[in-house]
C-alpha cells in the first residue's frame, strides 16, 4: 500500500511540465557546429527555433550540443546515494567529517571520521529508521545546525529512499510546525535545545512518529506521556538499534525525490521546493566542469545546511573526497575555527565578505601614513598584474598580504561567493589580498543551486559568469520596466532557466508552480526567476535588478 505522502509525491511528478532541450531536438546532420552556434567566448548562443533569426538562448561553451546531467568522468552516478557510494569506494580511508566539539561540550582540536566510517554510521542510522517502521518515501525532518550527524542522516535518507526536509530556527516555531504538517514529516532529528521547542507543539504535528535527539544522553531524554504516539530516543540509541538490525539499502532512482527545501520567502507561508536526486546531481555535475578539488582539500561548513547553497557544496565535496570540518555552531567563534582547521576551500556570501573587506580597510586606514601608502601601492600593483592575467610576485604577499591570508587559516586557494551579487570592488579586493581563485555564482533553490558560475581564469569582476553546463539561459523582455533583448550596448531582460536542474514543482501547490502566464514555469518549460540580467561581452551574465 502506498502512503499518502507517496501518492502526493507521484501526483506532483505527474503534473510536471516537460523540459524540452531545443538544440538537442533541432540539430541536424546537415548543420555543422560552426554554422549553428554564435560564440560569445564563455557562452554559445543558439536560436530558439531554426530559421527564426532570433539568437537568445545561451549555453556554456562546455555543453553546446547537450546539457550536462551526469558527471562526465562517472556517468554511473545518478543519485546522491550513488555519489556517496562512489566517495566511500574511492576515498574510504580519507578524512571526511571533522568537529572540534566533544561529547561533553568542550572544544579542542579537530577529530575526524573517514568516509568509510561515515558510511558505516549511515548504514546503521538508515537501518534504525527502517527498524522503526519508516518506509521508502517517508519525509525525515532535520532540525539542527551543521554538524556531522546532519550529513550522515542525509546520506541515510538517500540510501533508503527517504526524503529529507530541512528545518531551521530562523523560520520560527510556527513555520517549523507548518512545514512538518505540510510535508507529513514522520521522523525529526533535533538537538536538546530544539527539542524543547518541538515538544511545545508535539500534539499539533500528528504525522510525527519518531523524534531523535542528536547529542543527547539517553538518561537525559525526557519521557513522553504513556498515551503519546511518538517515540523519543537519542541518536546513540537509534545507532545501536540499527547496528543490531542492519537492513539492505533501498536505493532511489534519479527521478525520485531527494529533498523538499522550504524557502522562507518574503510573504505568506513557506513554499516546499521539490528536488530529485537527478536535479542535484545535474547541478553539481555541471559545476564540476569548472570547479576541481581533491582529497587533500579541506572545506569549512558553516553556511546553513538548510539552504541549497551549502547542500550543493556538500554533494560536490563528497564527489571529490574533500574533508569537511564543521564550525562550533557560533558565528562569533568562526575565526577561531578557521585558525584551527586551516581550510583550503572557503565559500561564503557577500554579507560576510563585505565584513572582511570593511575590517581590513578600516585597519589600513588607522595603521599610519607609511603603512597605508605601502598597502595601497602594493595593492594597486598586484591588482593590475592579476587583471592582465600574469602571475604576481610572491614578494608582495610577504610584504603585505600573508597576514591577511592568515585570517582564514593561511591555506585557502579557492573562495566562492553566492546568494546575492558581490561588489566588484570586494571581488577585486579578495583576489588581491588572498591571492587565490575567487569565483562568484548565481542560483536559486528552484534550480538546485547553480544557474551560472564564473570560469576559471576570468579576471573580469562584476558578473556571475556563464551558464552552468547543466542548464540554458535566456533573457525575456520586460517592457513595463524598459528591459528588452534589443537594448544597446547589452541585451537585458528577465532571466529564464531551463534544463535538468529545474525543480519538480512546489509541494502540494501546483497553482504557484504552473501558470498560463509566466510567473514561475511557462508552457515551454522555462523557469522565470524574477531577476533582471544583461549579457556582457564574452557571454557573461550580470544581475542588475529584480
Amino acid at each position: 500500500m502506498e502512503s499518502t505522502a507517496q501518492r502526493r509525491l507521484k501526483a506532483i511528478q505527474g503534473h510536471l511540465v516537460p523540459i524540452t532541450h531545443v538544440l538537442d531536438s533541432h540539430v541536424q546532420t546537415s548543420l555543422t557546429a560552426s554554422e549553428f552556434f554564435h560564440s560569445q567566448g564563455y557562452s554559445v548562443v543558439l536560436p530558439e527555433k531554426l530559421n527564426t533569426g532570433k539568437w537568445n538562448v545561451y549555453r556554456s561553451v562546455r555543453s553546446p550540443l547537450k546539457l550536462i546531467s551526469r558527471f562526465p568522468e562517472h556517468p554511473e552516478i545518478g543519485t546522491l546515494h550513488d555519489n556517496f557510494m562512489h566517495a566511500i569506494e574511492a576515498f574510504k580511508d580519507y578524512n571526511y567529517l571533522g568537529t572540534r566539539v566533544r561529547g561533553d561540550g568542550t572544544v579542542g582540536e579537530y577529530k575526524w571520521m573517514t568516509y568509510g566510517e561515515a558510511g558505516t554510521v549511515r548504514l546503521a542510522i538508515g537501518s534504525g529508521l527502517r527498524h522503526h517502521g519508516l518506509l521508502e518515501g517517508a519525509c525525515i525532518g532535520l532540525y539542527f545546525i551543521n554538524r556531522p550527524e546532519w550529513l550522515i542522516v542525509d546520506h541515510a535518507c538517500s540510501a533508503y529512499s527517504y526524503i529529507s526536509v530541512p528545518l531551521y530556527d530562523t523560520l520560527g516555531p510556527d513555520a517549523v510546525k507548518y512545514i512538518v504538517n505540510h510535508a507529513d514529516v514522520q521522523a525529526i532529528f533535533c538537538l536538546p535545545h530544539t527539542l524543547n521547542t518541538l515538544l511545545s507543539f508535539l500534539s499539533e504535528i500528528p504525522s510525527v512518529r519518531l523524534v531523535v535527539v542528536v547529542g543527547g544522553i539517553d538518561e537525559h531524554v525526557p519521557s513522553l506521556p504513556s498515551n503519546s504516539q511518538v517515540e523519543l530516543i537519542s541518536f546513540a540509541k537509534l545507532l545501536s538499534q540499527g547496528h543490531s538490525d542492519l537492513q539492505p539499502f533501498c536505493p532511489p532512482k534519479p527521478e525520485d525525490i531527494a529533498t523538499i527545501c522550504y524557502t522562507s520567502g518574503t510573504t505568506g507561508t513557506p513554499k516546499g521546493v521539490v528536488l530529485t536526486h537527478g536535479n542535484l546531481i545535474a547541478t553539481v555535475a555541471g559545476a564540476s566542469l569548472t570547479l576541481k578539488f581533491c582529497p587533500s582539500d579541506i572545506y569549512i561548513s558553516y553556511l546553513p545546511l538548510a539552504h541549497i547553497y551549502e547542500r550543493a557544496n556538500q554533494v560536490m565535496m563528497a564527489y571529490y573526497g574533500v574533508a569537511v570540518g564543521f564550525y562550533q555552531g557560533d558565528n562569533l567563534k568562526l575565526m577561531d575555527d578557521l585558525a584551527a582547521l586551516r581550510p583550503t576551500i572557503f565559500c561564503s556570501v557577500p554579507r560576510v565578505y563585505n565584513r572582511i573587506y570593511s575590517g581590513i580597510m578600516n585597519a589600513v586606514q588607522t595603521s599610519g601614513v607609511l603603512r597605508k601608502r605601502l598597502f595601497n601601492a602594493v595593492y594597486n600593483s598586484k591588482k593590475q598584474v592579476i587583471i592582465s592575467g600574469r602571475n604576481p610576485s610572491p614578494m608582495w604577499d610577504r610584504l603585505v598580504f600573508n597576514k591577511i591570508k592568515g585570517m582564514l587559516g593561511g591555506r585557502v586557494h579557492f573562495m566562492g561567493s553566492g546568494a546575492s551579487p558581490l561588489s566588484p570592488d570586494v571581488m577585486d579586493f579578495l583576489r588581491v589580498c588572498f591571492g587565490c581563485q575567487v569565483i562568484e555564482g548565481y542560483g536559486m533553490t528552484e534550480t538546485s543551486c547553480v544557474i551560472s558560475c564564473m570560469d576559471k581564469g576570468d579576471n573580469l569582476s562584476g558578473h556571475v559568469g556563464s551558464p552552468n553546463p547543466a542548464c540554458e539561459i535566456k533573457l525575456v523582455d520586460v517592457p513595463e520596466m524598459n528591459y528588452t533583448s534589443e537594448d544597446q550596448p547589452y541585451p537585458r531582460g528577465e532571466i529564464c532557466v531551463r534544463g535538468p536542474v529545474l525543480f519538480q514543482g512546489y509541494y502540494k501547490d501546483e497553482v504557484q508552480t504552473y501558470f498560463d502566464r509566466k510567473e514561475v514555469i511557462d508552457g515551454d518549460g522555462w523557469l522565470h526567476t524574477g531577476d533582471i540580467g544583461l549579457w556582457l561581452p564574452g557571454g557573461r551574465l550580470k544581475i542588475i535588478d529584480r
